[in-house]
């Protein structure tokens, strides 16, 4: 089973330095302002930064090394952003430019209910109840929309490896080995290098080098998994839950209001997702 869900206050991409210019609280979620750590940004001190909230920026997602999650929120008075300013050569497959999109589905997968129909993955071979992702959402992947929005100047031959499958034989994406270890811990697929066939399909429409885009899916991924909805997720298994009862936790752990972007099911709405161990 997998579970997609839409950004309702979407996010918009961007590649730059955030240089703090006060003391300001870095927040995992800046609407609830919880702060898990109790982390804040230093004056003077530079951070990545890797989106802001809407165009007219009121919080910047920076990069804080050393907290957990590292991706946090900070406001926009706490300092200033210089952005990279570079745009994607090319004109992409779809015919849409990359990185114009503001909007994006992070797709998360249930492990022991894919594995039952995959049991040859490598992942799979090696799942176990004491593994992460037999008691968390993992990672299938964080795609721009609109829907259609793929292989941004990718070529044909790299395209046609991936629709083969061969995911082996796709080029490596550049990711630093701190964002491939947290990579690596939400998403299993890592082991069927499904990050290549999700870099050329959907990261290279992001708008940012590899490195931001997995950083960024990882980051999405962490904090789901700290959220009620992973609780929600691990608490009934063997049970029977409800879209409803996941838009509410999303909701609940969220704010009012993102539980209309839980997009699908990978199966009917109407009907009843059992979790298996």
């Amino acid at each position: 089973m997998m579970v997609a869900f839409g950004s309702a206050r979407a996010d918009v991409p961007i590649s730059g330095v955030f240089t703090a210019t006060q003391v300001c609280p870095a927040f995992q979620s800046f609407r609830k302002s919880s702060n898990p750590g109790d982390v804040a940004v230093e004056p003077n001190k530079t951070y990545r930064v890797i989106a802001k909230n809407k165009p007219d920026a009121t919080h910047y997602r920076i990069v804080v090394s050393g907290a957990e999650p590292a991706e946090r929120w900070v406001s926009s008075s706490c300092g200033r952003v210089d952005a990279d300013g570079q745009q994607p050569q090319g004109v992409p497959h779809s015919s849409v430019r990359a990185g114009t999109h503001a909007t994006h589905v992070l797709a998360m997968g249930w492990e022991p209910a894919f594995c039952e129909q995959h049991g040859d993955k490598s992942e799979c071979r090696q799942l176990a109840p004491s593994n992460f992702a037999s008691t968390h959402l993992s990672l299938h992947g964080l795609w721009p929309q609109p829907r259609g929005t793929q292989y941004c100047n990718v070529a044909p031959d790299v395209r046609d490896i991936d629709h083969n499958h061969n995911w082996r034989e796709l080029p490596e994406p550049e990711i630093s080995p701190d964002t491939l270890r947290r990579l690596a811990a939400v998403m299993p697929g890592v082991q069927s290098k499904l990050e290549r066939h999700e870099w050329v399909l959907h990261g290279t429409c992001f708008g940012a080098k590899a490195d931001e885009y997995f950083a960024r899916a990882a980051g999405l991924a962490e904090a789901l998994n700290a959220s009620k909805v992973s609780r929600l997720f691990a608490d009934s298994i063997g049970k029977c839950l409800s879209a409803e009862g996941i838009r509410a936790a999303f909701d609940d752990a969220f704010g009012a209001g993102p539980g209309r972007a839980l997009l699908s099911l990978v199966t009917d709405e109407a009907t009843i997702a059992r979790l298996r161990s």
